[in-house]
């Protein structure tokens, strides 16, 4: 069986206009391998491509109302959330669900992702604000694939490393045995992403191992298995920036989930970069060779 090592790069907060390729480009250098598995953020670059929305200037619909108000306070709150072994904190956030921020918050799920996608506790369509300040969300890439090889040559023609490059999303991939499903729309060839809710309940029930779900795959073709693999050594590199949810990133500034700022969110340590590297070496201790 492989073993892995990961390194995960600080870099600035990626904020819309940052130029993602080239920051890539500038925090591997003199770090990244021939063969070295770069893993970068869909969140990152989603923001960085400007690919966000603010929730606060959508009008709620019926709709959304009643995803904010009934069924996200009292079937999450109470009985999927449950079924989904929510820990106690997590549900009695839930189950005070902000109502006019939480509809604004679902029309914008149900807009950009689908009514499916709507009924989701959160991460609707692969929708985020975890991150990013006020009421801002990203949302999913619809092209992943492509700002992956971008990514990939970019490294190869500036750096003359031949590395492969994973786009990554945090929404979690469920495994049995051998079939790989996610709640996430458009993940990598060979996961399975259909029902919505039904596959993300199905998955926290039964307690299925999850993993970050792998979205592209540049320069080498994988197995499913050792992309989410690879996705799973990054993510625990990476650690969970400024929160793992709204919540937790306002519960950190200990602020509203709307009052968190650029400013604060640019004191936090950002690792949207991971380097994978399928050896028995730490790239710690390589980096020092290199040095």
């Amino acid at each position: 069986m492989a073993r892995y090592h990961a390194l995960a790069l600080v870099t600035k907060f990626w904020k819309p206009g940052t130029d993602y390729a080239d920051e890539v480009v500038r925090v591997v250098k003199g770090k990244v391998a021939d063969g070295d598995f770069v893993v970068v953020s869909e969140k990152a670059i989603s923001t960085a491509k400007n690919n966000i929305v603010d929730e606060s200037s959508f009008k709620p619909g019926v709709n959304a109302r009643l995803l904010a108000t009934i069924w996200m306070p009292f079937a999450w709150g109470y009985i999927l959330g449950i079924i989904c072994h929510f820990g106690q904190r997590l549900l009695r956030r839930i189950r005070t669900y902000p109502h006019e921020s939480g509809s604004q918050h679902k029309e914008v799920a149900l807009q950009f992702a689908g009514f499916s996608q709507g009924l989701m506790f959160g991460s609707e369509g692969g929708i985020d604000g975890s991150n990013l300040p006020y009421s801002l969300v990203s949302l999913r890439l619809n092209n992943s694939f492509e700002v992956a090889e971008a990514v990939r040559r970019q490294v190869w023609m500036r750096l003359g490393k031949k590395v492969v490059v994973i786009i990554v999303d945090t929404d979690k991939t469920y495994t049995f045995r051998n079939f790989h499903f996610t709640p996430r729309p458009n993940p990598l060839k060979g996961i399975i992403s259909r029902g919505g809710v039904v596959a993300y309940v199905a998955g926290r029930a039964l307690k299925l191992r999850r993993r970050p779900t792998p979205l592209a795959v540049a320069g080498l073709e994988l197995s499913v298995e050792e992309a989410l693999t690879i996705a799973n050594v990054a993510d625990r590199a990476r650690g969970p920036g400024s929160g793992a949810t709204v919540w937790d990133m306002a519960a950190r500034f200990k602020v509203a989930e709307t009052s968190v700022t650029w400013d604060m969110l640019a004191h936090v340590k950002h690792k949207p970069i991971v380097i994978v590297r399928r050896t028995t070496r730490n790239p710690h201790e390589a980096q020092k060779e290199n040095s």
